[in-house]
């Protein structure tokens, strides 16, 4: 634990995975800056020489000699400033010569920087960089294995913004064959500043389902520590993490043991309660689907009863829960008609998309239904 202790200080890298292409501009650019400063280098040495042999050979002012000596090894040749005498053009000869060379050095050097720059897309990283970094209340997916996957699928269908952080460049590609625009950190979601890049501070949520439990509360503690507020939701694989994984501040512990275990009790024992539920949180053909619906201050629903608010009749949904705001425990389930909504409530409901979209454009005061 004391090496990936390490990686919750702040001193620590963002990219902690070598050999990955760079993901900005910078990076890219890092490597050829001391060659392009050579090949200039080069240039100015190259101007000297011929600027102070036409000045010598011929007896020229600097004015002449140098313009000569840029025209010359920069193969413009527009015109001799002066004629020539046959020392002078031997050497020009010469000076053509290294302008020759330098001039294949400078376009080798450009064209290496173009086809480094497109192998390595760092043009394109740039862009994701760029629209990762204007995010606000998004959500982050932390690895990229089968349940990872999963989630971008949900993430995509709900059209919520999320970015994923992931290092393993291969399962990278593997999503982007499907979801070509996705966004993505590519880097080690333990180091604090690969969380940074994602933009935890100004997330919703973030959910880490990394192949290792001590991964797993790393990620968890980095990211409360950055953002108190942070919803947090983990994959623990061993029933012992569970609690470990709760004091590091995830708000919600999944364990697929236990979840997959009730899974099959239910659907021994209640059968056509599993295959409803399927029906919600499944691709099953019918597109119904749990979602909650807060009431925001200021909303036309706070004080009213849902008696009052007919929201069956006016969006086709039913209040199956209610949870109050700073409740602790179990939300209000199946509330009655004489419940009055409250500012920062937040509904729970099943129904269609375009419905759940029209209670929340009815709770937020944006329509009058």
């Amino acid at each position: 634990m004391t090496r990936r202790g390490a990686a919750v200080s702040r001193e620590s890298p963002g990219r902690a995975v070598i050999g990955q292409p760079p993901i900005t501009l910078g990076e890219a650019l890092r490597p050829f800056r001391a060659r392009f400063a050579w090949a200039g280098l080069y240039f100015v040495v190259v101007f000297l020489i011929g600027t102070l042999g036409y000045m010598l050979v011929e007896g020229w002012g600097w004015t002449d000699a140098l313009y000569m000596s840029v025209t010359t090894v920069s193969s413009v040749g527009f015109m001799e400033v002066h004629p020539l005498s046959p020392q002078g053009r031997t050497f020009t000869l010469g000076l053509v010569f290294l302008g020759v060379i330098g001039l294949g050095i400078w376009w080798a050097l450009t064209t290496a920087l173009i086809v480094e720059l497109d192998l390595g897309g760092a043009l394109r990283r740039r862009k994701i960089m760029r629209s990762i970094e204007r995010l606000s209340d998004h959500y982050i997916i932390c690895g990229m294995g089968r349940m990872g996957r999963v989630m971008v699928g949900e993430m995509i269908q709900a059209k919520s913004p999320f970015v994923i952080i992931e290092h393993d460049p291969a399962r990278i590609a593997l999503v982007r064959e499907s979801h070509p625009d996705i966004l993505v950190v590519e880097g080690d979601a333990t180091q604090e500043q690969t969380l940074k890049i994602a933009q935890v501070e100004k997330a919703n949520g973030l959910a880490t389902c990394l192949a290792d439990d001590a991964d797993n509360l790393l990620v968890c503690m980095t990211a409360r520590y950055l953002n108190p507020d942070l919803n947090i939701v983990t994959r623990a694989y061993n029933e012992e993490s569970l609690e470990k994984l709760r004091r590091a501040g995830a708000e919600h512990v999944v364990s697929p043991n236990v979840t997959g275990g009730i899974r099959m009790v239910y659907s021994l024992l209640r059968p056509h309660v599993v295959s409803f539920l399927d029906c919600v949180i499944s691709e099953a053909g019918i597109e119904l689907r749990l979602e909650q619906a807060p009431v925001p201050p200021g909303s036309q629903l706070v004080g009213q009863s849902l008696a009052e608010a007919r929201i069956p009749q006016r969006t086709g949904l039913i209040v199956l829960g209610l949870r109050r705001t700073g409740q602790t425990g179990l939300p209000i389930y199946n509330p009655g008609p004489e419940t009055r909504l409250e500012a920062g409530d937040v509904m729970i409901v099943l129904g269609r998309s375009e419905q759940v979209q029209r209670l929340r454009e009815y709770a937020g005061g944006e329509v009058k239904l």
